[in-house]
């Protein structure tokens, strides 16, 4: 074989280093790769990756206008915590949060002074959780000291349902404060108000409702959880705060469900959080958090520094973080509107609710119905569903054999106290087609076909998704 050199344009693709000899994977190479043969090397690794368009189970945007991709790839570089130094970057991130709070009818916000809406842009909703928590904590500190008394020998509590994402355990298990779960019941996913008030006391820092749960899709009753509050605070004097966890129906129910007062409407709702990377629409990872009025963000939690060019107010966990995000949700918010949201919502709903009546009149070999449908996809575009008794087969072999098709739907256990019930759960997100859908009914009707041939599951391993 002629020796060809690997740096002429004769050399194949595959050969040299990269095809014969093996690259290390826990510690650096000892000597160095051609561009095009690293990138091609990582770029065929990734390809064993499942789709991101066929993860059914991620809320997590992956599908943006190419011009959007292109304008976050020329902002990969900017520091989004530099904001002398990117001011029209960080100006952008003010618009987004100030468009963020109007949309949840923040208070005092004036067209003439943008920086009266009070909020951050933060990297997802797990970030902006940690803060709204640490802001309802040091209220409690404030209202305490403000009243006489020592609060160091005492234990803040926070109440919310056992349905919460798992950011609210870590808040709680970080920041000491004893997390207070209601449970759950077969046929009730959400909480209650009459749970609420059996559960609060003079040292709950706030209630977390959730729109848009992760389990179901399904929307928490804040206005009557707010209502119930309202009479606990006349009655004994106790004045708890509510916090809307928005992270997946914040983005989805003004515009689906105008109507619906849950927001800063409700004068007890103090705090939300939404995720940008999720119905917002953009790449992850963004998100955002804001406060009713200044009065509910403590100053002390606010932080200036100077060596960067200027003094600069921050309220974050992280610091450095790119600005590319903030600047593709600013093309969506411009790009789609009011009017774009709602057409964008109302689609993925109608596709949700379309596969939720496909799945409801899905039938096995004896003509009974095959899948119970927990929530429709009428809420937020989110299908929840678990098999009917005596199918023979679980829910984890329904996920494991769509994966040979390459459709990702999770299968999962509810939480407490309804944990016995496994579920599947689609999410309907902006690039999942109605044609796409047909597609995936056809495949599950195919999945179901071959679970009936076997008359026995045992797909997968169901103690790998216990809880």
């Amino acid at each position: 074989m002629p020796n060809v050199s690997r740096h002429t344009s004769l050399t194949p693709a595959y050969c040299g280093r990269l095809s014969t000899s093996p690259i290390p994977a826990l510690r650096l190479p000892d000597e160095s790769m051609d561009s095009e043969q690293t990138y091609r090397f990582i770029h065929d690794e990734l390809m064993l990756d499942g789709s991101s368009r066929l993860n059914l189970a991620t809320f997590v945007t992956t599908w943006m206008d190419p011009e959007a991709g292109q304008l976050m790839s020329e902002t990969f570089d900017k520091n989004m915590i530099d904001k002398d130094e990117y001011p029209v970057t960080a100006a952008i991130e003010q618009r987004c949060v100030c468009m963020v709070a109007d949309l949840f009818h923040a208070e005092d916000l004036r067209d003439d002074d943008p920086s009266t809406a009070i909020g951050v842009s933060t990297v997802g909703s797990s970030e902006a959780v940690m803060l709204a928590g640490l802001a309802m904590k040091w209220r409690w500190r404030q209202q305490l000291e403000a009243a006489g008394q020592d609060w160091k020998g005492r234990t803040p509590n926070m109440v919310m349902g056992s349905n919460v994402q798992v950011v609210w355990e870590k808040f709680c298990r970080y920041f000491d404060v004893e997390a207070r779960y209601l449970p759950m019941e077969h046929g009730r996913y959400v909480i209650t108000p009459e749970q609420v008030l059996d559960t609060v006391d003079e040292d709950t820092i706030g209630v977390v409702a959730i729109l848009g749960t992760t389990f179901t899709g399904e929307l928490e009753p804040v206005g009557d959880i707010c209502a119930a509050l309202d009479g606990l605070a006349a009655d004994k004097g106790l004045d708890i705060p509510v916090h809307v966890d928005a992270a997946s129906g914040g983005f989805v129910v003004p515009f689906l469900h105008p109507d619906l007062v849950w927001d800063f409407r409700l004068p007890r709702v103090v705090s939300i959080n939404v995720s940008g990377h999720k119905y917002g629409l953009t790449y992850p990872g963004i998100g955002f958090v804001v406060w009713r009025n200044a009065e509910h963000l403590p100053e002390e939690l606010v932080f200036r520094v100077n060596y960067l060019g200027g003094d600069m107010p921050t309220f974050t966990l992280n610091f450095s973080r790119p600005g590319n995000q903030v600047v593709g949700q600013y093309y969506n918010f411009l790009r789609l509107g009011r009017d774009g949201y709602t057409t964008v919502m109302h689609c993925l709903s109608d596709t949700a609710q379309w596969l939720a009546r496909e799945l409801a009149a899905m039938a096995g070999p004896d003509n009974k119905r095959v899948f119970e449908v927990i929530s429709d996809g009428s809420a937020i575009p989110v299908v929840a569903f678990k098999l009917v008794e005596g199918t023979g087969y679980t829910v984890f072999d329904v996920s494991a054999l769509l994966r040979g098709y390459g459709w990702q739907v999770p299968a999962y256990t509810m939480p407490d106290d309804a944990s016995d019930v496994a579920v599947l759960r689609i999410v309907v997100r902006e690039g999942f087609s109605a044609n796409l859908a047909r597609a995936l009914r056809d495949d599950l009707v195919e999945v179901l076909a071959k679970l009936d041939r076997t008359g026995v599951g045992g797909f997968s391993d169901e103690e790998h998704f216990a809880h």
